[in-house]
């Protein structure tokens, strides 16, 4: 579909984009062989925010341990000590040098791995407790959002040699400079999800307050479904989305490394989602997989600059660039809503035009069903259309429509295109996995 043209110094009321998203390049991990019974968790904020939830997870992991598995944790920071780190950082410093803010904030993960190592003994069984250096998670030198480039996993198969519990603190490495670096945010997934593959694990589970990822926000759709298994393509279009159950960057190192994901909730035993390889069952089962949104997405237009220039200078300054059409002259984009400064700064330092809406937000179907099923962006839009919802601009993949709306309008479009496309119905779960 064409894109339409914009009202002179405005915003297009509607551009089309059709578009295969790519994601970045991968480390070429040192894979291992994989070993019977290597078992990887990975326990978030919320499953250990305070003292006893994090010995009922020691308890977890010695009741996997005794089932004869070797296990290895991933541990996030309790609670949200993290943002309380960051918020006593700009106390002190309005602008905290990225190197010594990377050193404050990789605490938080080493305190819970050493408490829960603490708990692990009082049960009765072996542990030790290691930070990221020490377990050999080596990233660039981007300090706030370094990248894993190798997995150097001696010194944990060595503690499993040993019949221990390896508790692994998540979201950090030691960069090529010798640096301590952080991954960004969520980045205790990729933590997880890459020592399963250096470890050769026959699977890495992802403990959360959720028991597994649904076919739309709970807190907006109370009818949502469990899905029993998304695959790995699905779930990174979601997690670009606004889905928060998975890091974006996890999902992808699971994918080229083929480690089955398994997102479950620390506190039941309920099954949750499997993540894994795309099958014919995926594709002719479930249409859509869900609705997914981000309530704050800011959109620029931007004129006077062509798009190799304007994206080196914004990957540069850190921010995170999803939506992109071009229409004539001008260059519109989207970004989260906490880029919004060093994008603002980006583009006063490359001296253009532009201007921005914050008033907009995010809402996508995502499905692999898409692919041999015509009729879902039609079905999509006459939604919205009925419901009133003026769509402000439209990017496609091969299976995922991501509109952005008003603000005011998101809550909305995810409950009338949940209701559209029937996936509150049984059939929605896939019972097949």
């Amino acid at each position: 579909m064409p894109d339409s043209q914009a009202p002179e110094g405005g915003f297009p009321t509607l551009s089309v984009v059709t578009t295969t998203t790519e994601f970045e390049a991968l480390p070429a991990l040192e894979g291992a062989e994989p070993r019977l019974g290597t078992l990887v968790m990975k326990f978030g904020g919320t499953s250990v925010a305070d003292p006893g939830k994090i010995k009922d997870v020691a308890r977890r992991l010695v009741d996997a341990r005794a089932a004869g598995n070797r296990v290895v944790a991933v541990l996030s920071a309790m609670g949200d000590s993290t943002d309380s780190l960051v918020r006593l950082a700009y106390d002190v410093s309005p602008r905290p040098k990225p190197r010594e803010l990377d050193m404050l904030i990789s605490v938080g993960e080493r305190i819970s791995c050493a408490l829960a190592a603490m708990a692990i003994h009082d049960l009765g069984a072996e542990a030790i407790s290691l930070t990221g250096s020490q377990a050999g998670i080596v990233t660039d030198t981007v300090h706030g959002r370094a990248k894993i480039v190798d997995v150097r996993a001696r010194r944990i198969h060595e503690a499993l040699d040993q019949d221990r519990i390896v508790l692994v603190a998540g979201f950090q490495g030691v960069s090529t400079d010798f640096d301590i670096t952080t991954l960004g945010r969520g980045g205790s997934d990729t933590t997880a999800v890459a020592l399963a593959a250096a470890l050769g694990a026959e699977a890495c589970e992802i403990y959360t307050d959720v028991e597994g990822v649904y076919t739309a926000d709970q807190r907006l759709v109370p009818e949502a479904r469990k899905l029993h298994a998304v695959s790995y393509e699905e779930m990174l279009e979601m997690a670009a989305s606004g889905a928060r159950v998975l890091q974006v960057r996890s999902v992808e190192v699971a994918r080229n490394h083929h480690v089955k994901l398994h997102v479950r909730s620390t506190f039941s035993a309920a099954d949750g989602t499997w993540i894994r390889e795309e099958d014919e069952r995926m594709l002719e089962k479930a249409l859509i997989s869900g609705v997914t949104h981000t309530r704050e997405e800011t959109l620029y237009r931007v004129e006077g600059t062509d798009p190799a220039r304007l994206f080196a200078v914004l990957a540069d300054a850190g921010v995170n660039v999803d939506t992109i059409v071009r229409t004539g002259s001008e260059i519109l984009f989207s970004a989260p809503a906490e880029d919004r400064e060093a994008a603002r700064e980006a583009l006063d330092n490359l001296g253009v035009d532009w201007n921005a809406r914050d008033d907009l937000g995010k809402v996508s179907v995502v499905g692999a069903g898409m692919k041999s099923h015509p009729g879902v962006a039609a079905k999509a839009f006459e939604t919205l259309a009925a419901a009133g919802i003026e769509l402000e601009v439209v990017i496609t993949s091969p299976i995922k429509i991501a509109c952005h709306v008003r603000g005011e309008d998101v809550e909305r479009a995810v409950v009338e295109l949940h209701r559209a496309f029937e996936l509150d119905a049984p059939e929605a779960e896939r019972q097949h996995a």
